[in-house]
């Protein structure tokens, strides 16, 4: 099963983990040309081989906006290089997806690992492993005095960018994520949308991610992050206690947002998203004992508008999905 449909002990406020590395070869200049970024795919694919972990290469050209958005969806790949080189980039892969690589973006690698809840330490071992295969076969521009080169001064050092995924409804129900979220950026880290926009929220669910990159380990950057997403989950935990003290209250918005979903013929992304946000949290919180974890899982993602389309394997305009998106639904609900 794929990683983004998994759960452990903390995914009950931590989705998943992302760790990402800026990396340019040392062969090629940082603003690449088209015939550049050929020859730059060329040397790669040449040494697949030797990099190993089952990586595939594909082309964005060579896929339908439908699977380039849903690789957007599943936090895969970022919106702008979806848009923006959607003619020149190309990804690695595996087959469990919790390796992406994008090629011929802002830098010339942007190499991912992932996983579900936090799994910081992991995600950045087999991060560094995979780096240091990459690093061996293809030759990175590294300076002596201020590491890894990129094409953005803010990734200059380590180029590490490591980030948690949060689910946050109950600070939101009780108007205090604000006051976290200022918390969160005194202390040197990044507060961020689903996918990457400037505290943007996509149904209570936010991106923590560390801002310095250069004068700090990755061992550093990872501990330090984690402290903050553990605050985070705490308080988060608390105010879930908070609003379970008014049961019947909190009972009758799960109950009234499950009731709407396994009812309506038809209904928006817009709208499925506050009525999951909902849901999980009576999931979590064992009000709602008719769905498990993987469905919820599910139901986040099925029900996106690439994902729901890649799903049924056909495309649809956007009355006729939301007409779909609500049959989905009722179908992973019902699920044995």
């Amino acid at each position: 099963m794929n990683w983004y449909l998994q759960s452990n002990e903390n995914s009950d406020v931590a989705k998943s983990t992302r760790i990402r590395l800026s990396r340019n070869l040392r062969d090629f200049k940082f603003d690449l040309e088209k015939e550049e970024i050929k020859e730059l795919e060329n040397k790669i694919k040449d040494n697949l081989y030797n990099i190993g972990y089952g990586l595939k290469f594909l082309k964005l050209k060579d896929m339908d906006d439908i699977t380039k958005m849903s690789l957007v969806e599943r936090n895969l790949i970022s919106p702008e290089f979806a848009l923006k080189r959607s003619n020149t980039g190309s990804i690695l892969i595996n087959e469990e997806e919790n390796i992406c690589i994008m090629v011929g973006g802002e830098d010339h690698l942007s190499i991912q690992v992932f996983n579900y809840g936090i799994e910081l330490e992991n995600c950045l071992n087999l991060a560094i492993e995979l780096d240091e295969k990459i690093g061996d076969a293809l030759g990175y521009a590294i300076n002596k005095k201020y590491g890894y080169l990129t094409s953005s001064p803010s990734n200059v050092g380590t180029g590490l960018k490591a980030s948690v995924m949060v689910y946050l409804p109950a600070l939101s129900k009780t108007k205090n994520t604000r006051k976290i979220l200022e918390a969160i950026s005194s202390f040197g880290m990044n507060i961020r949308g689903t996918y990457g926009e400037d505290k943007q929220k996509q149904g209570d669910i936010y991106q923590i991610s560390n801002k310095q990159t250069l004068g700090i380990t990755e061992k550093e950057i990872i501990k330090n992050l984690g402290i903050i997403v553990k605050q985070v989950i705490e308080q988060e935990r608390q105010a879930r206690k908070l609003l379970a003290k008014d049961e019947i209250e909190l009972e009758d918005m799960v109950y009234r947002s499950y009731g709407i979903l396994t009812n309506a013929r038809k209904v928006s992304y817009e709208e499925v998203k506050e009525l999951l946000s909902n849901i999980k949290l009576g999931t979590d919180l064992g009000i709602l004992q008719e769905l498990t974890d993987l469905k919820v899982q599910k139901l986040y993602l099925y029900t996106k508008p690439a994902s729901l389309q890649k799903y049924l394997g056909k495309q649809y305009d956007k009355i006729e999905r939301d007409i779909k998106r609500a049959e989905v639904i009722k179908q992973i609900i019902n699920e044995r």
